[in-house]
């Protein structure tokens, strides 16, 4: 049984006696999903009335589409029957919006075709620019020894952890080269933006107190290439989001943070694969008592809005598809068009509420936070600074007792979580209180001046 409905994607006409509605039909539908079905012989709601099918009827379609719409396309023009009743079904596709029908443009709105305005077209095409542009695949006047080599050993080093390292590697000019991001000893700009220090790519970070932007308890501007920033915004997150300590059926400390760190990590590889680096503005990340939100400059693809990918049925539109890339041999990307659905299925999950809102220049992504930390964590701000000092001469004691004793040990010694301990260290060895000797496993731990 056939069970057939119009929707954004596909058209019905009972007859080709509305060819010319159908064409601007397969016009809007290019527009806004690049790809549909025409059904010639079944009315407006699914019945199949029938078409008289012959070599002419399909040949005037083709020629009418061949003649009307504009880019052309390369319809798949077939008979069909159900039920011994036969009907027409033009299949098309094409990637060169906007399309003319008839020398105007449309825009599919759920089953209807809409005229697009003057604006509307400009912005479409402003947009295909953008897309199709592939920027970061061009070339800049930067050289290959301006890379910076830990961040580049860093990128060796997780694709090989994620078992995605490209086929054929050998040495980093035969990595570069690979990837297509070097042409001799010249950087592409996905390069350039990916593993120099020497570009302009910021990143700005801030918790709020309250629910505006009146007042901030810590602000930083991070200047960087694209891996360290992603890097440094996944940190701060870390830092500043509140954690809880539960103990599951294994007896064992389980941190749980407030907000879903792959929610998290999703929205912020997002805003830096998908932003627009022609635009001056930084990413942001802004933390306030009821949510944090992540922005990146760059409008969204015409047309479209973030619901459209929430079921899988979108193809993702890649702005920068040479960064996008090395995000995917990290495995910070699983599969193009998929982040919106991991970030949904991470919140849900969690029971954690979300919102993505389109801005006039950009992407805003807002997790609003559990209420329960109001008083735990006004509490715990009044009295950490008095606990700070015993903590890390506690810390101190049991270091000097048994100089490979790990963070973890520590945490279960003192009854904190693992970060807390490692946030001290941190800024023991700033003071120059603590030094690290040899590497994180097997390495110990020095206590280089005792300082109160």
């Amino acid at each position: 049984m056939m069970n057939l409905a119009e929707n954004e994607t596909t058209e019905f006409k009972k007859t080709t006696g509305e060819l010319k509605q159908g064409i601007i039909s397969m016009c809007a539908i290019l527009n806004k999903h690049r790809q549909g079905t025409l059904y010639f012989g079944i009315k407006n709601d699914g019945t199949i009335s029938g078409q008289d099918v012959s070599e002419k009827s399909i040949r005037d379609i083709s020629q009418s589409i061949a003649n009307h719409l504009d880019p052309k396309i390369y319809p798949k023009i077939t008979r069909e029957t159900f039920n011994n009743i036969n009907f027409i079904k033009v299949s098309f596709n094409g990637n060169d919006n906007p399309y003319f029908a008839y020398g105007r443009s449309y825009i599919r709105v759920g089953d209807e075709d809409k005229l697009l305005s003057p604006a509307e077209l400009e912005k479409m095409i402003l947009h295909k620019n953008i897309y199709q542009s592939k920027w970061d695949s061009t070339y800049t006047e930067f050289k290959v020894n301006e890379l910076n080599e830990d961040t580049l050993r860093d990128f060796i080093s997780q694709t090989e952890l994620a078992g995605k390292r490209p086929v054929g590697f050998g040495t980093v000019n035969m990595l570069l080269s690979k990837l297509k991001l070097v042409q001799g000893d010249t950087l592409s700009f996905a390069a350039w933006h990916l593993f120099t220090d020497n570009q302009p790519v910021e990143l700005q970070a801030a918790v709020f107190r309250g629910t505006n932007k009146t007042s901030f308890s810590d602000i930083k501007n991070f200047r960087g290439n694209i891996f360290t920033l992603f890097k440094t915004a996944v940190a701060y997150l870390n830092e500043k989001i509140n954690w809880r300590v539960e103990f599951g059926n294994d007896m064992k400390r389980h941190e749980i943070p407030e907000v879903p760190i792959i929610a998290l990590r999703e929205a912020l590889v997002n805003s830096f694969v998908h932003r627009d680096y022609n635009d001056p503005k930084s990413n942001e990340i802004a933390i306030f008592d009821d949510r944090i939100e992540i922005y990146n400059p760059g409008s969204f693809p015409a047309g479209l809005k973030p619901a459209d990918f929430f079921k899988g049925e979108e193809r993702s539109y890649l702005r920068n598809p040479k960064i996008a890339e090395i995000f995917y041999y990290t495995k910070d990307i699983d599969r193009w068009g998929s982040g919106f659905q991991r970030i949904e299925k991470e919140c849900k999950k969690w029971g954690v509420q979300f919102r993505i809102k389109l801005m006039q220049h950009g992407l805003l992504v807002i997790f609003y936070r559990t209420k329960t930390e109001d008083t735990t964590q006004k509490s715990s701000q009044k009295s950490s600074q008095k606990s700070s000092q015993k903590s890390s001469q506690k810390i101190i004691k049991f270091i000097q007792d048994k100089p490979e004793i790990t963070i973890i040990e520590l945490a279960e010694i003192l009854g904190v979580t693992s970060r807390a301990v490692a946030k001290q260290i941190a800024k023991l060895k700033e003071a120059g209180i603590l030094k690290r000797i040899g590497p994180d496993k097997g390495g110990y731990w020095e206590v280089v001046e005792h300082k109160k």
